[in-house]
């Protein structure tokens, strides 16, 4: 009996140490199925600009639609799209709620005419940087300065803490989700330093508000840029730099090379205010990627592990400041082990 029943417990064991040796072997090969998915998705350094999902120049394709339109003219802009009601206003346009094909889109029109040449400047863009970081252009009049692109109902970035307080969104209200934001917006600007016009600077960012109103929150919680109405380009080997407007820029959010270098007892004169280059875009970065990781559980991690990247963007000689394209991949590496260290501890809390 006693053999008997020490037979039994010992195979007991032996059953019970095989499910172990299963289990582990089992989520080690996750693991490795977790780091390839994640260092493809997340580390990949080069990737093309223009979602594949999108259409050739001078086409469009949103909301259900299975085929491409070119973009409407002044002609289908006023016999198709019918005027909702306002929901925006900046000092160039006024942007409505408008519909089109029983698809809601946002029509923006030019509210002073002396800023014509900030609306042609901003709808040229908009139609050379088409791509998975710029919002879907869907037609324009340049008559009577209208510009039609798609409608994202969460609004601009100046929303988002309004947007996941909403209880339809508590669950996607994560560090997982913000970090992915501050990917999206760092690849903006990565896309924008490297554009197909080239090296472009995001002027209409003289403060944190300013800066989050030029971007949309897409349904799916993706960041596309919005307004592209002060974008200079910079070209170092010609010697062309930058100068964010005529006026004076003041305040801590700004790059130190965007402030007046001549004291408070000088006066500002726009033809003595040293240009920049594309780095101050880079400077601003860890205050917007500090706003969009909110204050949720896990964003303090995120912060400390994002903490080395963020002081190289400080630095005060905008040459020692790494490029977006370095930012980014380092936002990706972090974004890449902190979910493979969070894999091992649900592992951990199984076991």
């Amino acid at each position: 009996m006693d053999k008997r029943y020490g037979g039994k417990r010992n195979g007991n064991w032996n059953c019970l140490l095989l499910l172990i040796i299963l289990l582990v072997l089992t989520v080690l090969f996750l693991n490795v199925l977790l780091y390839v998915y994640l260092e493809h998705v997340y580390v990949s350094p080069s990737y093309p600009h223009a979602d594949p999902s999108t259409c050739p120049q001078g086409f469009f394709k949103i909301g259900n639609m299975k085929n491409c339109s070119a973009w409407l003219n002044c002609e289908r802009i006023n016999k198709e799209v019918r005027r909702l009601k306002l929901v925006g206003e900046g000092v160039v346009k006024k942007v409505y709620l408008a519909e089109w094909k029983e698809m809601k889109v946002a029509l923006s029109q030019l509210t002073i005419p002396d800023l014509r040449s900030d609306f042609s400047h901003g709808l040229r863009m908009l139609k050379a940087l088409q791509s998975r970081h710029v919002v879907t252009l869907v037609g324009y009049c340049e008559e009577n300065g209208s510009i039609l692109t798609e409608y994202h109902p969460l609004g601009s970035l100046n929303n988002l803490d309004n947007t996941f307080s909403l209880p339809k969104y508590k669950n996607v209200n994560t560090w997982q989700t913000r970090l992915a934001l501050a990917i999206d917006y760092v690849s903006i600007i990565r896309y924008l330093h490297n554009s197909p016009l080239g090296v472009l600077v995001m002027c209409d960012s003289n403060d944190l508000d300013k800066v989050l109103s030029q971007y949309l929150l897409t349904s799916d919680f993706r960041l596309v840029a919005n307004d592209l109405d002060a974008l200079p380009m910079v070209d170092k080997e010609k010697g062309v730099l930058v100068k964010c407007g005529p006026r004076e820029i003041t305040g801590d959010f700004v790059a130190p090379e965007q402030l007046w270098p001549y004291g408070s007892d000088t006066e500002f004169i726009n033809n003595l205010m040293p240009p920049y280059d594309e780095k101050t875009d880079v400077w601003k970065i860890p205050a917007v990627t500090n706003y969009l990781l909110g204050h949720g559980e896990g964003s303090d991690i995120v912060r400390f592990h994002l903490f080395d990247i963020h002081t190289e963007c400080k630095k005060k000689n905008p040459e020692e400041r790494p490029s977006a394209q370095t930012i980014l991949d380092t936002y990706k590496r972090i974004m890449t082990l902190l979910i493979k260290e969070l894999s091992v501890s649900d592992v951990r809390d199984m076991l």
